[in-house]
């Protein structure tokens, strides 16, 4: 967990938390803006990934790919096509990914 100085119970960044937040399609729709139609066909294009209940009925959305749909949702407003969105924000992920495991490493 980081420290913040504003935050002395250290609680603005819980990624335990962010890593169990999984939302349902509905909620992600709302949240982000995006269709539930498009979520669908995003996912069937393999850009995002659900985390499916155990029927497999019912699509829900981890943190990060809540992020990711957020990011793309953004490039496409500003004109990308969604290969391109997609690829951008994987490698900005990526990036941001490997910056924090090197973060971590010079803490310890």
């Amino acid at each position: 967990m980081t420290n913040f100085p504003n935050d002395p119970d250290n609680t603005l960044l819980d990624y335990e938390l962010l890593n169990k937040l999984v939302v349902g399609i509905g909620e992600v729709s709302e949240i982000t803006g995006v269709p539930t139609r498009k979520l669908r066909y995003w996912e069937q294009k393999g850009i995002i990934k659900s985390e499916n209940d155990i029927d497999g009925s019912t699509r829900k959305y981890n943190y990060l790919n809540i992020k990711k749909i957020i990011l793309i949702k953004e490039l496409l407003e500003d004109g990308f096509t969604l290969e391109a969105a997609a690829k951008k924000v994987e490698d900005r992920m990526k990036n941001l990914n490997d910056l924090f495991n090197r973060l971590s490493k010079v803490k310890d």
